[in-house]
């Protein structure tokens, strides 16, 4: 074997060469793996690799002789072994089996139509989706299709029947893009798959049910809010993927300048007060408000939560999911959560009149109160608590601010080029937007998904000033003087924190037209 590459040296105590620091992707060998269970391979601690053409086997422990003879059997040659640090080799394994892991495109082509399908068995609570070999094709369809999402980074898939066919969608930076449907004569059983991952009822189709599962890539758990509902041509179900690595995040990754990030950070630095933040659905509120909460200090304040549903467990953080069956809904759990002596509490949604009365006044008493509303802008807000039923004179006194927010696809920045601004788009904008002539425009690349990677967040920091509030308790309040006078207080609107990030390469004016103009 090349020993000369740099990520490999020899081990002088067993006269072989040892992998030090990683494990090229271009060593992964596909075809080595094909008869190795990846249970197997995560029991032994050995991955099968191809480097400078030599069949190789990297091991935890490369005198295991009884592993090596084992391996042979298994593959039918005999490999080098290799050495490899635990940590690494874990890493590895997961990698290597989720990329070699076929398509579900490639999956369905390969069984055809005349493909047998079996009926679904009884479903685990937790499932690797790595496992496949021996489960039955429905199966085995199904943990593709959520391996495929998860690898591409969707948020949820969803599964509509129509016309006899079974139309599947991954929803990726908040677009929704169609996948291979699978074949007809599957579409029952996967849909049956589906319920019994949830827990839910296979014979009722007649109504709606809601469930969750859980499903593992290797060492990563992924929780799965499961919806169906019953249309004509049978049932639709959507899956919510909830990624906990993209929505436990520090409030520096999500996009907010420095004054703003200062101006947020100092609202729930405060020991008391009303803080809010809004935004349409999927906007990124709960991302928010959970980087929010992490960068509070637990080990010395009582921070508790009251949400529907708790999406992510913090630690040192107590959660309560809101039960309507059992009629704990935010407001009755609200007046429990102040009978626990708490510092910090976090409304997951200001719904109505008696949760916004009891918010308001828990922060008035002494506690800092986060919660959020559905509402296009930050003086929406206000108008908001207002048309609830909360008193103007009670608001004013409570509130310290009001965060809105958006989510806008980020260009990719390695095919992104830069173009004069179409005439067309400007118009649409206003006059005064202050849009340079020149800007960035999606074109596309293996690296991204039409232009765009990932997403970024766009927002507006209203801060409550002595001159907002008086002019919230004189009564007839109106959304246009609110923001008027936010802005003389120092606020920037979306629209201008979205004309930045078109400026700087960030996002493009085609977002900012569909998702921040209204």
């Amino acid at each position: 074997m090349n020993c000369a590459d740099h990520s490999i040296q020899p081990d002088v105590n067993l006269g072989l060469p040892r992998v030090l620091d990683t494990i090229d992707d271009a060593w992964f060998a596909p075809d080595l793996l094909a008869e190795l269970p990846v249970e197997w391979a995560r029991g032994r601690l050995v991955l099968p690799l191809r480097i400078d053409g030599l069949s190789c086997v990297a091991m935890a422990e490369p005198d295991d002789i009884k592993t090596i003879d084992d391996l042979a059997l298994l593959t039918g040659l005999d490999l080098e072994p290799v050495g490899a640090g635990e940590a690494i080799l874990r890493q590895a394994i997961e990698h290597c089996y989720a990329a070699r892991s076929a398509s579900p495109a490639d999956f369905m082509e390969q069984m055809g139509e005349s493909g047998d399908v079996v009926q679904p068995g009884s479903g685990a609570s937790s499932e690797d989706l790595l496992r496949s070999a021996q489960e039955t094709p429905v199966t085995q369809l199904v943990n593709l299709i959520l391996l495929e999402a998860v690898r591409r980074d969707a948020s949820d898939i969803h599964f509509e029947p129509s016309a006899g066919r079974l139309r599947v969608r991954y929803r990726i930076d908040g677009v929704l893009y169609e996948q291979s449907s699978p074949p007809g004569n599957m579409v029952s059983a996967l849909i049956s798959r589906l319920k019994v991952m949830a827990r839910l009822d296979l014979a009722e189709r007649r109504l709606p049910q809601d469930g969750v599962a859980q499903v593992r890539v290797g060492e990563r758990a992924i929780d799965v809010r499961v919806s169906t509902v019953p249309v004509g041509d049978g049932e639709r179900v959507v899956l919510r993927l909830l990624h906990r690595e993209s929505v436990l995040r520090p409030l520096a990754s999500l996009g907010m300048n420095e004054d703003l990030l200062g101006g947020f950070s100092r609202l729930f630095a405060k020991s008391s007060g009303l803080v809010i933040v809004s935004g349409p659905t999927g906007s990124g509120k709960t991302t928010t408000l959970y980087a929010a909460l992490r960068s509070l200090d637990s080990s010395r304040q009582n921070i508790m939560t009251i949400e529907d549903p708790v999406e992510y467990q913090l630690s040192s953080i107590a959660q309560i999911q809101v039960r309507p069956r059992i009629g704990l809904g935010f407001a009755r759990g609200l007046r429990h959560i102040l009978r626990q002596d708490p510092d910090v509490v976090l409304v997951g949604e200001t719904r109505d009149q008696e949760t916004a009365e009891i918010a308001v006044r828990a922060a008035l008493t002494g506690h800092l109160v986060l919660t959020t509303l559905h509402t296009n802008d930050a003086p929406g807000a206000v108008i908001r608590m207002l048309d609830l039923g909360i008193e103007p004179f009670l608001l004013a006194a409570s509130l310290s601010g009001v965060l809105a927010q958006r989510l806008v696809r980020r260009l990719c920045p390695h095919c992104k080029r830069r173009t004069a601004a179409e005439p067309a788009k400007l118009a649409l904008l206003p006059q005064s937007s202050g849009l340079p002539e020149m800007v960035w425009e999606a074109d596309g690349c293996d690296e991204c998904l039409e232009g765009y990677h990932g997403r970024v967040g766009v927002f507006e920091l209203m801060n409550m000033s002595p001159a907002g509030r008086e002019l919230m308790r004189s009564g007839g309040l109106t959304h246009s003087a609110l923001h008027k006078q936010a802005c003389v207080d120092g606020m920037h609107p979306l629209l201008e924190d979205s004309i930045a990030k078109v400026a700087a390469g960030e996002t493009t004016i085609e977002e900012l037209l569909s998702r921040v103009i209204l």
